[in-house]
């Protein structure tokens, strides 16, 4: 009697926990229906309500109604998602338990049985609903959804004669060579023996972030390797010169950048390396000084662009002021932090071409974005260029300053230096959400790919990806050049990748679309006294994708996270790519992150294989009219601080909150993956594989290794012998894949985020890989101060 008291309490509590989780799916689903969402929510929650009634009455019945509803929850998850695992938990993961529940003994041995039916039948349609959940998930399980598993076949074409040659074992700029390609000609690691790798030698920075340090303090570096050397810098743009065959310190160099809270950002991509030929000349045609035969070029994030002794540290004398080089002159805004460059300046044999960072959405009355060109050896500015002046190349004076908040280019740029010209991927205008008060100057080159004439800073052509962009849509990456086949021939080519997902290529001889890039029509109605462009360029080689988003692709860790990422979908403004920011809230996809960030993408030219890791994380733009709590100027109380949350975008009418579209308890609301590994055929100019990429082990508060693709901030490397290298997913893992299937080969836990670019060189006849691991403040990534390089072991 004891036991059948206990198990009848069962019953009736378990009444009550159906009502009470009917009352919340139905009463949320009715919110949902209202919004114009789907009706399954609100018909379920009835559903459950009804069954936890007939449990409270103990009747059998209940068995029969709930699997109405599990059967019912499998057909309209499989209608809305197809067989895709995840995006079906999401909607059966409390729904499928509960039906196992009801199947246990505590329940039916305690329900009044149907005279009507005998032995176990009222229990059979639940135990149906069960397996054909259990055959639905394990379908799931297995599937590939938003996957491409394809093959490139080897071009094994010969790579064009390099304009920098340098030794295979170096990697002597940013992207290897100022192509941007990412690729190194080194062949000793291979699919068959990538396995081996092992750490070789680990170096340790000791700069971590400050009590006064922004958000934005993180550790990005590729390093550079020339000779028997390699260098690096870190978040306070200490430079580090190791020996390449053990990683021990040979010199340092400390620009002691102090810890300030008007600093957005404190990073140090890398630095830039120049040599000078015997018999070189300056800028102006005088002869070059002899202090510095080899060059490192630290960009220092107070604006500063420190040159240093290759060999030995010390500040080349004949460089601007005793090795350094202020880079705030005829800027008009002064600021501290306002202007930062943050990633290596261009080097050719005559100039040095610099351009930085501009504080993001703060104020219209920021620094210039002017990209200026400097001889390499005295530091002696020899041009400017200034988008945002009418003028562009006009030059500061005791009466003219640079245009403040024009637009930027604060990523590396690119150098053919056969057709000498300079390629910069742009911003956008300062005020990047609201573009009301833009000029005709300050928007014809915003976020726009610009090739400028090394030697004069004049424009050669310019190409622009977003017009009136209102959604800091501004090309985040270095562009790549490649010659590529096409139907007239091999044509020299520039692949550009944008924050929208798209992947511009064009003739850089000319700027002429390669790939078609037609314009399309896109959502208009711009906030008050903005406007909107009625068209914008779609390039036809994209990661963005082409159906909208709608309340079935959205996400969370159970049903009911779900139907608050659906009840938020429907609150925000959404008509597709390029819908305006609003008052309502908009929901920007792809998000402001960008599908492609700052790492760019790697070319195999031998192969012609482009490989990328394009990410999908939709983003909230919300504006905020001036009040009280949204001040027209600056105070105190509102210092720079990061791109995410509430921005002040002083001199415009509003405010923006931006931040990641995420569920009440931070699940992201889009279903995943969210991160990619891809494959591009250069030859047929289509993405061959793509498949997800790194695990919630290190963002989830179970840390258990689940592939669902994460975000990613660095990029990829390629190499001659057929693997590629990634090191900046959301988890903290270095890995290789096969260049032309995508297939993971190995892989190797980090210390600490590995927010970075990794490269590879040779030195004693072996080929290390080398990756930065320090994290990423804004990403929320360990912080670390690692520096580690992998080589083949027996």
């Amino acid at each position: 009697m004891r036991t059948a008291s206990r198990s009848s309490w069962v019953v009736l509590l378990t009444g009550i926990v159906f009502i009470v989780l009917g009352l919340a799916l139905g009463g949320g689903g009715a919110w949902l229906v209202a919004l114009g969402g789907s009706f399954f929510y609100l018909v379920a929650g009835l559903g459950i309500i009804a069954t936890g009634i007939l449990l409270l009455l103990r009747r059998q019945s209940a068995l029969w109604l709930y699997a109405a509803v599990l059967i019912g929850t499998l057909l309209w998850a499989v209608s809305e998602v197809g067989f895709d695992f995840w995006p079906l938990a999401a909607r059966g993961d409390i729904i499928y338990p509960l039906g196992l529940w009801l199947l246990t003994p505590w329940i039916t041995r305690n329900l009044d049985r149907d005279k009507r039916l005998a032995g176990i039948a009222p229990m059979l349609p639940l135990w149906a609903g069960v397996a054909a959940g259990a055959v639905v998930l394990i379908t799931g399980l297995v599937s590939t959804y938003h996957e491409i598993d394809g093959t490139i076949v080897s071009a094994s074409s010969k790579p064009p004669a390099d304009p920098e040659p340098q030794p295979d074992e170096d990697w002597r700029a940013y992207g290897r060579s100022q192509f941007g390609q990412r690729y190194s000609p080194l062949a000793q690691i291979t699919p068959a023996n990538v396995k081996n790798l092992k750490v070789a030698w680990t170096f340790r920075t000791g700069d971590l972030p400050g009590k006064n340090d922004p958000t934005e303090t993180t550790f990005e570096v590729t390093p550079l390797k020339v000779r028997d050397t390699v260098y690096l810098c870190s978040q306070h743009q200490r430079l580090f010169a190791l020996d390449a065959a053990t990683g021990k310190l040979r010199w340092s160099y400390d620009p002691m950048v102090k810890d300030n809270p008007t600093f957005q950002h404190l990073t140090c991509r890398g630095v830039s390396y120049h040599e000078t030929e015997p018999g070189a000349t300056n800028a102006d045609g005088s002869p070059a000084p002899a202090d510095c035969p080899r060059t490192i070029f630290l960009p220092v994030n107070d604006g500063r662009m420190i040159a240093l002794d290759a060999d030995t540290g010390k500040l080349c004398d004949s460089f601007g002021d005793h090795g350094t080089l202020g880079l705030q002159q005829g800027m008009g805004e002064h600021t501290l932090g306002f202007y930062e460059p943050t990633s290596p300046p261009v080097v050719s044999d005559k100039i040095l071409v610099v351009s930085g960072a501009v504080i993001d959405n703060y104020s219209t009355h920021v620094p210039s974005g002017v990209v200026r060109g400097f001889d390499i050896h005295t530091g002696k500015l020899v041009w400017a260029w200034d988008s945002g002046n009418l003028n562009e190349n006009e030059m500061p004076s005791e009466t003219h300053s640079y245009t403040i908040g024009s637009p930027n280019s604060w990523m590396t740029a690119s150098y053919d230096a056969t057709l000498g010209f300079v390629f910069l991927p742009m911003g956008v205008q300062a005020g990047d959400i609201w573009g009301g008060n833009r000029s005709p100057a300050q928007e014809r080159y915003s976020s726009a790919l610009v090739a400028l004439d090394i030697n004069t800073g004049k424009l050669a052509w310019s190409y622009q990806t977003v017009h009136h962009d209102l959604w800091d849509m501004d090309l985040p990456s270095q562009p790549t050049l490649v010659d590529v086949p096409t139907a007239n021939g091999v044509v020299p080519a520039i692949l550009q990748p944008a924050k929208t997902g798209n992947l511009f290529v064009l003739d850089r001889r000319t700027g002429e679309p390669i790939v078609p890039a037609p314009e399309r029509p896109v959502p208009q109605g711009a906030a008050p006294g903005d406007r909107s462009s009625p068209t914008q360029p779609f390039s036809e080689l994209t990661f963005r994708p082409e159906e909208k988003l709608t309340g079935a692709d959205m996400w969370g860790a159970t049903i009911f996270d779900q139907l608050a990422c659906r009840i938020l979908f429907h609150q925000l403004r959404y008509e597709g790519t390029f819908t305006p920011p609003s008052l309502q809230g908009t929901l920007v996809f792809p998000g402001n992150l960008g599908m492609f960030e700052w790492g760019g993408i790697a070319v195999d030219p031998v192969r012609q294989i482009a490989i990328a890791n394009p990410m999908s994380v939709p983003f909230v733009s919300t504006l905020i009219p001036r009040g009280a709590d949204n001040p027209a100027k600056p105070n105190a109380s509102l210092p720079p601080g990061s791109e995410n949350g509430v921005q002040p975008m002083f001199g415009t009418p509003y405010g923006v909150d931006l931040h990641a579209f995420l569920s009440p308890i931070g699940i992201p609301c889009l279903r995943p993956p969210w991160g990619y590994m891809a494959g591009i055929d250069l030859q047929t100019k289509k993405v061959i594989w793509m498949h997800r990429n790194g695990t919630i082990q290190d963002s989830s508060p179970i840390p258990v290794p689940i592939k669902l693709g994460v975000p990613t901030l660095g990029g990829p490397l390629a190499t001659a012998g057929g693997v590629t290298f990634l090191t900046s997913t959301l988890d903290y893992y270095i890995r290789a894949y096969d260049v032309t299937n995508g297939t993971q080969l190995w892989e190797d836990r980090l210390p600490a985020g590995g927010q970075s670019t990794p490269m590879t060189y040779a030195s004693g006849g072996k080929q290390f890989v080398i990756t930065a691991a320090g994290g990423h403040g804004s990403f929320g990534t360990k912080i670390g101060d690692y520096v580690i390089a992998y080589a083949l072991q027996p």
